[in-house]
């Protein structure tokens, strides 16, 4: 019974894949702009692909052009293969401004950016390229219902951009490199405004200013001890509540009393 069963299958296998090299092989291409269709909406995306991109060329400057490089985009992107997809929506967008398919095409292509965003501590690229996009799109269709959602995923690709400036501010301070620790987390301040890493950042700057003052040489020891009376009162003022407050203010006293010696010296 299982090797009747099996020889089946086979035979239906073999009946399908013979079917699929006839449609490949026809020269109807309405026939075939069927056919890929049909494969499409059975989501069969590695059927339908092939014969998408035959009809792309074939239908070039026709007027099923237009659905024809909609559903190719799409068998991409149903593929995973997002790069592809984001480059062939935005072709869509472009050749067809008015369009039926644009303005989802338009989002489409910056969400594939999106999807192809990495971790924080990889390239940024295309996480700069599906922020651009995004942009775009809202700049384009402000009055879209997407619009709320692109800007759903700016935050968050905004957030993770945020986070690898971050981690990479801290590590200067972790290794002691205390005045570029300084200035690049300053600069995450100023690129990414409301961040949660905020507090954190603003404490850092307490910590590494002080430990850049008390290595300094005497004729910058005085004016970097009184750059760290003013980080602290930046971050007490801002977090009273702060958990690391009380950190921050031993901090503070240490540098009170080096600046007393200096005065003393």
């Amino acid at each position: 019974m299982k090797n009747i069963l099996y020889s089946l299958l086979i035979l239906l296998l073999f009946a399908s894949c013979s079917k699929y090299q006839k449609i490949l092989k026809s020269t109807d291409l309405n026939f075939k702009f069927d056919k890929a269709v049909m494969y499409y909406e059975k989501a069969d995306y590695n059927r339908a692909l092939p014969l998408f991109e035959e009809l792309s060329t074939a239908f070039r400057g026709s007027a099923k052009a237009e659905e024809v490089n909609y559903y190719y985009a799409y068998c991409h992107y149903s593929l995973g293969e997002y790069l592809m997809a984001a480059y062939l929506f935005e072709t869509y967008a472009q050749t067809y401004p008015n369009g039926k398919h644009t303005e989802e095409c338009q989002y489409i292509s910056a969400y594939c950016y999106y999807l192809l965003s990495p971790i924080y501590k990889l390239d940024s690229k295309n996480t700069y390229k599906a922020i651009n996009h995004l942009q775009l799109f809202t700049n384009l269709y402000p009055k879209s219902e997407r619009v709320e959602k692109c800007n759903q995923l700016i935050d968050e690709l905004r957030e993770k951009l945020a986070k690898k400036a971050f981690h990479n501010a801290k590590q200067y301070y972790t290794t002691q490199y205390h005045k570029s620790a300084i200035i690049a987390l300053k600069n995450v301040l100023l690129d990414f405004p409301g961040s949660k890493y905020e507090e954190e950042i603003y404490f850092l700057i307490v910590e590494s200013s002080f430990e850049l003052a008390k290595n300094s040489i005497s004729t910058k020891k005085q004016e970097r001890l009184e750059n760290t009376i003013d980080a602290y009162n930046d971050f007490a003022e801002r977090y009273p509540a702060s958990k690391l407050l009380k950190q921050a203010e031993n901090t503070h006293q240490k540098t009170l009393k080096l600046i007393e010696t200096l005065k003393q010296s």
